[in-house]
């Protein structure tokens, strides 16, 4: 029995033999039907999962997915019957985290390669052909793990104005209609539509008339159109993995290489030594049978018996061929095991099994270079060697990267080294490299660093230049050696990604001196609202004080506008205080508290927002939805929203105005939400509580001030015409009478207090 056939046959027994659990388009306890796919190409194609690099898909006459590079023996890739695909024809497939998406007869369905389970996805009303993704391999990253769950599916050839084109943030299992802004005004048919992470654009294929160029979604690439190139048959599109921005397009006579997410598309050279032979592949005449790329290397087999082979460079791209050998087949594929290292994989199958053995055919680059007669100059660098290689960064707004390499250059020869950074559009990212050469052991070395940081913070971009800075990205920033020989095949660039967004090391402190503590808050109901409108309650609101969240509050006297002092600090250090544009809202509804500026007295050009329109458009994300996402500057040239209630108060705190909070004439404890929404100075979401004590009012007065103030002064001059009025009064006529009956009541009251006291 053939190497691994034993591990198959088991297998094969097992799912038929023994019981099985019921799941999506299976029979519980039943030997289930299968369904054997097929690819609908004349051509044989070769998927490798670009993060997880023993799992493969082989599409050919026969389907097969492995789990360990093809090292064991493979039964044919089949499809459920339950699932009623119809035809099993395979058009195209995509590798989406731990998911395998395969279009079968026109439409997607999902197979959840570590559960063994299938699933039919939803949301896709029209006939599909083709799908399209990438993968990130940095786990933990949540901006990575979207890129790997974000999948296009639409027809190929379609009318692009009127293309059916559905897009899943899901990995494939629901699927909702897309639209690009202006796509029916677009002529041509559908090419292909990808997510180009590295430039932050989707872009759209359009073909016309032979030739094909990408439309793309956002500013500033959507003015234009990429360069148009030539389009001469069906291309293929394979997506280098890495997140550079190669794009590699193919078919039996033509193979073109991008760098830029299709800006620009050129012909892959042939070249013999150091001459080139031919400007483009239809010229050398040859049939490209099987393509195969890795994130710098590409290797081609053709009909004619021939392999090349060539390097994804940082300035351009050309293959050179190799001694002619017996290596091709019908079925053959090209697959990269690591750096240098390429496989012809052939399957075999056997009359005595279902399961079919792979042939490999290794073949070692490096030795191959070496022959003579191929005439490829000596690598001109020794060593190039980075600690960011392969490894992930973070780069938030204002913030600097600094990374360092170490370049050891042969002996009389000065290799120019190259940064490149793929995403400069969308982030205005910009590597600034500084060389410091020095001699050790007998070698000239050169230390390079490397500082990277968003142009528009540097003062060195037009700001029109970037799509949108406000939004978080990435970009994958790759030192290499600039018109490095081919020779230098273990001398791979040093790539990093970047991610430009939100460091999760930032949070906001506000600076506070201490009181004692204090355990429970009285809201009296004309003080506060819960529904957040500063319209009173029906009733008072007692709550606990979280002094373990909260700690003490800070001190402020009612009758002297205030502000909080904002500390921005990253991994437990202080790094500044912070001067950019925040806002408030006290948690429990109070709104016993103004500001001190208007919206006319911060030189608004356009009317602010405030609490109440933002929470008008909030929808269900509450009442404490402003951040730096939805705010709009009143100061922004942009906002065309008219200043038509200049008195109403401006609500936002920091930056460029000097606005402060105006308490009301009441002592008590406010607990603050505060969130900082300038888009510009952190991707993150800074946002904390924090309680403030206001003291020194006085009590407020039963009665309102202006009436007191007219009853003391009606008493006064009651009493001034009463001490003049009745000494007058007492010398007229009536004035004795009344005089002689309070001398009577007088007596008569002396002798009958007098008798009590006797008795006493």
């Amino acid at each position: 029995i053939k190497r691994g056939k034993w591990a198959s046959l088991v297998v094969q027994w097992l799912r038929i033999c023994l019981p099985r659990q019921s799941g999506p388009g299976r029979f519980p306890h039943a030997v289930e039907q299968q369904d054997h796919l097929y690819f609908s190409s004349g051509t044989t194609r070769l998927m490798k999962h670009p993060c997880k690099k023993n799992i493969a898909l082989y599409l050919g006459r026969q389907v097969f997915l492995t789990k360990n590079s093809f090292e064991s023996s493979v039964l044919p890739f089949s499809i459920p019957t339950s699932m009623q695909v119809g035809i099993p024809e395979v058009t195209s497939a995509h590798f989406a985290g731990s998911v395998l998406l395969l279009v079968v007869n026109r439409k997607v369905y999902v197979y959840d390669y570590e559960a063994n389970s299938w699933n039919a996805s939803t949301g896709v009303e029209h006939p599909v052909s083709h799908i399209s993704g990438d993968n990130c391999c940095y786990s933990g990253n949540s901006f990575c793990m979207d890129i790997s769950n974000s999948v296009f599916a639409y027809l190929h050839g379609d009318q692009i104005s009127q293309a059916n084109i559905y897009f899943s943030n899901t990995r494939g299992y629901r699927f909702q209609k897309y639209s690009q802004e202006r796509q029916a005004e677009l002529v041509g048919s559908l090419g292909g539509i990808f997510y180009f992470y590295s430039l932050s654009q989707v872009g759209l294929l359009l073909v016309d008339q032979w030739k094909a160029m990408f439309s793309y979604s956002d500013h500033p690439l959507n003015r234009s159109f990429g360069l148009p190139f030539d389009y001469n048959g069906t291309l293929d599109i394979l997506i280098a993995p890495g997140q550079k921005g190669i794009l590699i397009f193919w078919f039996e006579k033509s193979l073109l290489v991008s760098r830029n997410a299709g800006q620009l598309v050129n012909a892959v050279q042939v070249r013999e030594g150091q001459h080139i032979l031919y400007s483009s592949i239809s010229e050398a005449n040859i049939t490209i049978h099987s393509v195969a790329a890795n994130e710098n290397e590409l290797a081609v087999l053709t009909q004619e018996n021939n392999l090349y082979y060539g390097s994804l460079g940082i300035l351009s791209s050309s293959l050179i061929k190799f001694a002619d050998q017996n290596i091709w087949s019908e079925e053959a594929v090209l697959m990269f095991t690591d750096v240098g290292m390429l496989e012809i994989l052939t399957p075999l199958p056997d009359p005595t099994s279902p399961a079919f053995d792979f042939q490999k055919c290794p073949v070692n680059i490096q030795a191959i270079l070496m022959d003579p007669q191929l005439q490829v100059d000596v690598c001109k660098v020794e060593l190039l060697q980075g600690e960011f290689e392969n490894k992930m960064y973070t780069i938030d707004m204002n913030s600097e990267l600094e990374l360092t390499a170490l370049m050891i250059p042969r002996p009389s020869t000065s290799p120019v080294p190259l940064v490149m950074v793929s995403n400069p559009h969308s982030l205005g990212l910009q590597a600034v490299i500084y060389e410091d050469g020095y001699t050790y052991d007998g070698n000239t070395k050169h230390r390079l660093n490397i500082s990277l940081r968003q142009q528009q913070h540097w003062g060195r971009a037009d700001p029109n230049f970037t799509s949108s800075i406000k939004r978080p990205t990435i970009s994958t920033i790759t030192l290499d050696i600039a018109n490095k020989e081919i020779s230098c095949l273990d001398l791979k660039p040093l790539t990093a990604l970047i991610s430009v967004g939100c460091d999760l090391e930032k949070k906001i402190v506000i600076q506070k001196r201490e009181l004692a503590r204090v355990y429970v808050l009285l809201s009296h109901r004309e003080a506060y609202d819960p529904s957040f409108r500063g319209q009173k309650a029906t009733e008072d609101l007692e709550v606990p004080y979280h002094y373990e969240k909260l700690g003490c509050p800070i001190l402020v006297y009612y009758d002297t506008p205030w502000k909080p002092v904002v500390e921005l600090w990253r991994a437990g250090k202080f790094q500044e205080v912070v001067e950019a544009e925040y806002v408030l809202l006290e948690v429990n509804g109070l709104f016993t508290y103004t500001y001190s500026l208007t919206a006319d007295m911060a030189l608004c050009g356009s009317q602010p927002q405030n609490w109440t329109t933002i929470a008008k458009t909030a929808g269900d994300k509450g009442p404490f939805a402003w951040d730096r996402e939805n705010y709009v500057s009143c100061h922004d040239p942009n906002n065309n929203a008219p200043l038509r209630w200049p008195k109403v108060p401006y609500q936002i705190l920091g930056g460029p105005t000097e606005n402060k909070v105006v308490f009301d004439q009441r002592n008590g404890i406010y607990i603050f939400f505060i969130s900082i929404v300038d888009p510009y100075y952190s991707y993150c979401h800074l946002e904390t509580t924090f309680s403030v004590y206001v003291y020194g009012a006085f009590p407020l007065p039963i009665f309102p001030p202006e009436i007191t103030i007219v009853l003391l002064t009606g008493a006064t001059l009651l009493s001034v015409w009463l001490a003049y009025m009745i000494p007058k009064l007492l010398h007229t006529e009536q004035g004795l009478r009344v005089k002689g009956v309070w001398v009577r009541l007088h007596r008569t009251c002396r002798k009958s207090c007098a008798c009590v006291w006797a008795r006493c």
